[in-house]
């Protein structure tokens, strides 16, 4: 088939790849002039299945309330009239129970760990390479309440055979030497050793070279202005170099997906939450991360990526603005310098913001939809590089009309109500 996808952000050229090798005629349509130049840009390095979790959980309600009077708050509000944000907010709220909590993390946690499998079978195959570390991710705990706190999810980890280790200070510095120096900043953390990192441009970057080696085509620099629909098919695309025609659409739109498919009549619930990143050249590494260190109060993560660090978090509701804040930037100094003095120079750090396409539920929005011929690959949140490889596996299956390696409950649209309900679906995944 011919089939054009919308984006090449880690997502889209994961789709663009496993398609291509799929042996269909792939196009890629995106607007900057390289692919991952957006919210694949300058994540927070991070592919961590064991880490994958909702944000709505129990007691989330009571933390956001103190996490915004905190001086560096892991959240922040810009308050606005835009009926999306606070219906999106609301139905955040409503995903903050026990049950579905545990339901979603599920969720999370099958697509997050196949697709770290898919990422380490495509490692093997092509020799990718992207400053990747497989020493797992450390969740930092700085008082016990923290640390007590973390049994909810062990249990669940557990549950889906994900390994873990609760560590003590001297396990955190056995995998983490240069805490040695902040010993009373912390009790203890809950660490993921099947995590690995990586600089998800780099790896972006790679990856589309090695789908247009397959024959896929990349077109940057072209905006894509709307979709072109007759009856329940889609028939092409218009952009801003023209009409195009495929027999397949895949959208890979990240945080901008709910804008195209509005003018279809199609609603998700994918919304911008803001994230900020700073990367810091190393100047000492005896004094830099291992691997990835998640800061638990304020929900940074911490990540060596070659020699630099890459200091990522912060959740901003505040639409589609991409203005730089101190205040942010800030937060992710103090992080960093807290558990890691010395070991890299943040006066010349790179500081960075993008979008991220969260769902209230946190699982993304991965299937068909009411057309026949137009597939969604969105929704990720803050996991698009831990999900990529395997959502790109799982979409070029469906499309191929292939059962996928794991089951395609809860991920498909129609989970947000039968309006939404796709029309056509193979047999096979029926």
């Amino acid at each position: 088939m011919k089939i054009v996808i919308l984006g090449a952000g880690v997502i889209g050229t994961a789709s663009a790849y496993y398609l291509a090798k799929a042996g269909h005629e792939v196009t890629v349509i995106e607007r900057q002039p390289a692919a991952g130049l957006e919210t694949s840009y300058a994540n927070a390095g991070e592919v961590s299945p064991g880490y994958s979790a909702p944000w709505a959980g129990p007691g989330v309600p009571l933390k956001a309330i103190k996490w915004l009077m905190m001086q560096h708050s892991p959240l922040a509000i810009r308050p606005s009239f835009d009926p999306t944000m606070w219906r999106w907010v609301t139905q955040m709220l409503m995903n903050c129970t026990s049950k579905r909590y545990e339901i979603n993390k599920g969720r999370m946690l099958r697509m997050a760990e196949y697709s770290r499998d898919v990422l380490q079978q495509l490692r093997s195959d092509t020799g990718i390479s992207y400053d990747e570390r497989t020493q797992g991710t450390l969740q930092l705990f700085r008082n016990q309440q923290q640390l007590d706190g973390a049994e909810a999810d062990i249990a669940i980890l557990k549950r889906y055979d994900v390994p873990y280790e609760k560590l003590d200070k001297a396990g955190c510095l056995k995998v983490e030497p240069a805490l040695v120096n902040v010993q009373d900043k912390f009790v203890g953390a809950l660490r993921l050793p099947g995590d690995e990192t990586g600089d998800c441009f780099k790896f972006t970057q790679s990856l589309s070279t090695f789908a247009q080696e397959l024959g896929a085509q990349f077109k940057y620099g072209v905006t894509i202005q709307r979709l072109v629909k007759s009856g329940d098919t889609i028939t092409s695309v218009i952009t801003s170099e023209g009409e195009i025609k495929a027999d397949c659409f895949v959208l890979a739109l990240g945080s901008y997906s709910p804008i195209l498919l509005k003018e279809l009549g199609i609603k998700i619930p994918v919304y911008p939450i803001k994230g900020y990143s700073i990367t810091v050249p190393i100047t000492d590494a005896q004094k830099a991360p291992e691997s990835t260190v998640m800061d638990e109060t304020y929900k940074v993560a911490i990540t060596r990526l070659g020699d630099r660090i890459r200091v990522g978090g912060t959740a901003e509701i505040t639409g589609y603005n991409l203005d730089l804040r101190a205040d942010r930037r800030a937060t992710l100094e103090h992080s960093v310098t807290d558990l890691f003095p010395g070991g890299g120079d943040v006066s010349k750090a790179e500081f960075w913001t993008g979008l991220r396409p969260m769902t209230p539920d946190g699982t993304p929005v991965i299937g068909p939809t009411p057309y026949r011929n137009l597939y969604l690959n969105t929704g990720h949140g803050t996991l698009g590089w831990t999900m990529a490889c395997g959502s790109g596996q799982f979409i070029a299956d469906v499309v191929s009309g292939k059962r996928p390696a794991i089951s395609t409950e809860g991920l498909f649209m129609d989970r947000y109500g039968s309006v939404n309900s796709p029309i056509f679906i193979h047999k096979e995944l029926a």
